[in-house]
């Protein structure tokens, strides 16, 4: 089938249905050719990265909406669209295919239409780029919620995170180093004819110079090496883990920070948790590749009683659900699909996972917070409302040479280092006497 078909019909549940492009796109894209699969990813990638400029030149380029269930054909405009305005294809050549896709998804009337559009896009293209320039949304490929909050949070920042979120991700690798240390993976992948770049600030993390099939790089299957961005990489040290240490890793799934803590200290009683069964299956994937062992459970973490053994941890993650703000270059569908009504909700499920989960940490014992998100209603915020409600907790200052340190905790913006956009706080959990804690209750 027509790859730009195949886009359409991936980004038309995208669109249509609310999907993320994780996904929406592997089972489309195990029905294209082998050798149509890059391009396949980056038409969907690319039309939700520049979902807002394009919308603005459809929106301009159409002489009457189309019908609301025309998801596909929207998205094989968009795809039309994204073809001529950012990539090097040959614009007669991006047309006709694109038109051929039309003919293939059923709809004689879609081909015309598509062929009209197109074709108006190429004499008017002079008008419309100046117009996109006027246009605040459309300028910046970014919805005009998201644009203001990051306005308010980052008021000198907010352009470079705009870049940032609209140029393509590194491909950053996670070296073992129980197999061998980052330099001799670096020298036997040049060997290999892999170019790479060493973390400044990840000790373990190398990025590739341009993206690979990660199954074809020397030592995956071995699991001597995993993907993952140099930022997720600083969980692990930022916990601390000892031997013998029983470590919760809560919202575990896919795995990266679960193995990576087993990495760093083999010999952990260590405990994944996710509240989605099925995503359980990816940590026990990974953990057979690395050849890790761990308990895997599947519950929510604002419901322990469902699942814990009473018996207090040493040391807890709590990679918490949010709104991804800080990963929107690797997952650029969260400028279709999220809403600025859903920070809010977000920041209240946070609170609760963090009031949930401090009770089974003994005392002495460290949590460790950490968002994707770049917002700080999700972060530095949710951390103050913590604190003030928890006598018992206590911040411990994040010292390192990246991110920037806030009024609590410590951020890290998207594209600083070649890094994705995190946020980290450490609390430590004090052992306060009763006396105390009713003391600054009546405070």
């Amino acid at each position: 089938m027509n790859v730009r078909a195949l886009a359409a019909r991936a980004l038309g549940q995208v669109l249509g249905e609310g999907r993320s492009l994780a996904t929406a796109l592997p089972p489309v894209s195990a029905r294209a050719e082998q050798g149509d699969r890059g391009l396949l990813h980056e038409l969907c990638h690319g039309v939700c990265r520049w979902h807002p400029q394009l919308q603005t030149l459809l929106q301009r380029l159409l002489a009457r909406p189309l019908a609301p269930r025309e998801h596909a054909i929207r998205a094989l405009l968009l795809v039309g669209l994204y073809q001529l305005w950012h990539l090097r294809i040959p614009d007669h050549a991006a047309v006709a295919e694109t038109v051929n896709a039309a003919r293939q998804m059923g709809k004689p009337w879609a081909v015309g239409l598509t062929n009209a559009v197109l074709r108006a896009a190429l004499r008017r293209r002079q008008e419309l780029t100046a117009a996109l320039d006027q246009d605040p949304e459309a300028s910046v490929a970014h919805p005009r919620w998201l644009l203001q909050r990051l306005q308010q949070d980052w008021p000198d920042d907010w352009p470079a995170i705009l870049a940032a979120n609209n140029a393509r991700p590194p491909f950053t690798l996670r070296i073992n180093m129980r197999h061998f240390d980052r330099d001799a993976c670096q020298s036997q992948l040049a060997m290999l004819g892999y170019a790479t770049e060493p973390s400044a600030y990840a000790a373990t993390a190398l990025t590739l110079n341009a993206a690979a099939e990660p199954t074809a790089l020397p030592g995956f299957a071995e699991g001597w090496i995993s993907v993952q961005d140099a930022a997720a990489q600083l969980a692990a040290p930022l916990l601390d883990v000892q031997p013998g240490l029983r470590v919760l890793d809560a919202c575990a799934a896919p795995g990266g920070k679960t193995s990576h803590l087993l990495e760093c200290t083999p010999h952990l009683d260590l405990t994944a948790l996710d509240q989605d069964a099925a995503r359980l299956k990816r940590i026990a994937e990974n953990l057979h590749r690395l050849q890790f062992q761990a308990h895997l459970i599947a519950g929510d973490a604002r419901r322990p009683a469902d699942w814990w053994d009473g018996a207090p941890y040493d040391r807890i993650l709590l990679d918490a659900p949010c709104s991804a703000t800080g990963v929107i270059r690797r997952h650029p569908d969260i400028k279709l699909l999220r809403r600025d009504s859903d920070i809010a909700t977000l920041a209240d499920q946070q609170q609760a996972m963090l009031a949930s989960l401090w009770p089974l940490l003994r005392p002495g014992g460290r949590l460790l917070y950490a968002t994707c998100s770049v917002l700080r209603q999700e972060n530095e915020q949710v951390l103050a409302t913590f604190l003030a409600r928890q006598p018992d907790a206590k911040e411990q200052l994040i010292v390192a040479p990246w991110g920037r340190g806030l009024a609590h905790g410590r951020q890290i913006l998207p594209g600083e280092g070649n890094m994705d956009g995190f946020y980290y706080a450490v609390l430590v959990k004090r052992d306060v006497s009763a006396g105390e804690v009713a003391c600054r209750q009546v405070s």
